[in-house]
């Protein structure tokens, strides 16, 4: 049976989407979409009519769906593409979310391939790892796992030798 990479990560807005505050982040939305999108391993993005995804109720909560080949195709996106400088930047944007609502910014977990993960079981498994710590049910980059619930090492980058 072939697994994909599901994750959720939320972000806490310091102010409105539509504030000067936000004008920068919200510039790079559609350009780091479609970077996505055409990534190496990108599978789906959830995506609704406003633009925004607030599946929280809140304005000022982003929430954010995909589905990833691997753990690895994720990170690169993640960590080595211009996604990485607005993933540094965030700060300037955003707040910690675990101190707003008491939840970790992301979550990861697989699904098997060919089906795709609702909103609630997002919320659920970013409730999990909250409350229980990474697992196979729910995990993170630094704490992963394999499809079969395999605890995996965090790869370390490599040190450059003199």
């Amino acid at each position: 049976m072939s697994y994909h990479l599901a994750q959720v990560n939320l972000a806490y807005a310091r102010e409105p989407i539509d504030a000067p505050l936000m004008a920068d982040f919200v510039a790079r939305i559609a350009e780091i979409n479609a970077l996505a999108e055409a990534s190496p391993g990108f599978v789906w993005r959830y995506q609704t009519d406003a633009g925004y995804p607030q599946e929280f109720g809140d304005q000022l909560v982003l929430f954010n769906m995909s589905v990833w080949d691997s753990v690895e195709a994720l990170h690169a996106y993640t960590y080595r593409s211009a996604h990485a400088e607005v993933f540094a930047a965030r700060k300037r944007w955003f707040e910690d979310i675990k101190a707003k609502l008491g939840l970790p910014h992301m979550a990861l977990w697989w699904v098997k391939a060919g089906e795709l993960p609702t909103v609630a079981e997002a919320k659920a498994r970013l409730e999990y790892l909250g409350e229980h710590g990474p697992s196979p049910h729910a995990f993170s980059f630094k704490q992963r796992y394999s499809p079969t619930g395999l605890a995996l090492a965090y790869p370390k980058p490599a040190l450059a030798t003199a």
